[in-house]
């Protein structure tokens, strides 16, 4: 059981304020997508839970089997090793390493080491063209392989909740439809709960179990279903064009 809660954050950048008074919250097994376009806080939100960002006011509280922690003021190491990973925005891969390289780097924790082996092969059955450049430079895949190794290596830390930030941002749109399935499929594989910032509406809406918007670093509007964001009028004049 994994559950995320933020509670009244706050959060920026020295003397600019990005977040103001955000609540939301993930419960355990569900995709929670956070909808909104570039410079809303999107990514800020998701670095302050990972400990990339202290934030100003508020809580951010973790549970994990039953117990709870305030994630405020821990480091992102410490962050990791209670079982939260990020997929970050841009991917950030280490470019002169191989692949299998740069997922062996994602077993941080050591619950993870243990399973290096397993997990290596879960990842490359998920994603078989891994496998086939496992020993390839990172840098030399393309932009939708090198998805595959930013996904594939938050997964190496074998974490309880999934921090996805932007996942569509590069790819061209069939590489977007895979890339969704492929989260689906593996929140379902391995039980995660999922929290996912991104701007691709009809992509986001094929995986969510309901969602935010998200809106000059405030929460504008929460839709308790998919049903209730489709019908959404934000959503309607800025996602869909109505």
């Amino acid at each position: 059981m994994s559950k995320l809660t933020i509670e009244n954050i706050s959060a920026g950048y020295g003397s600019v304020q990005v977040l103001h008074d955000v609540n939301l919250e993930v419960r355990s097994g569900e995709t929670v997508v956070l909808l909104g376009t570039n410079g809303n806080g999107k990514s800020t939100l998701l670095k302050s839970v990972m400990g990339l960002i202290t934030p100003t006011q508020g809580n951010i509280s973790l549970e994990i089997d039953g117990q709870n922690t305030n994630l405020i003021g821990k480091g992102t190491e410490e962050i990791v090793s209670m079982g939260v990973s990020m997929v970050p925005e841009g991917r950030r891969l280490f470019s002169l390493l191989s692949v299998e390289e740069n997922l062996t780097l994602g077993a941080y924790r050591n619950s993870a080491r243990q399973k290096l082996n397993e997990n290596l092969e879960f990842c490359f059955t998920i994603f078989p063209r891994l496998k086939d450049r496992r020993k390839q430079q990172a840098g030399s895949l393309s932009g939708g392989e090198q998805q595959m190794v930013a996904v594939a290596r938050s997964l190496m830390c074998d974490p309880n909740i999934l921090l996805i930030d932007e996942p569509s941002v590069g790819l061209a749109p069939i590489l977007v439809s895979q890339m969704i399935a492929k989260i689906k499929e593996l929140k379902e594989e391995k039980n995660l709960t999922v929290l996912m910032a991104e701007q691709n509406f009809n992509q986001a809406i094929k995986i969510a179990d309901r969602g935010y918007i998200i809106v000059h670093g405030q929460i504008e509007f929460e839709g308790k279903s998919t049903a209730d964001l489709e019908n959404n009028d934000m959503i309607k004049q800025y996602y869909l064009g109505a």
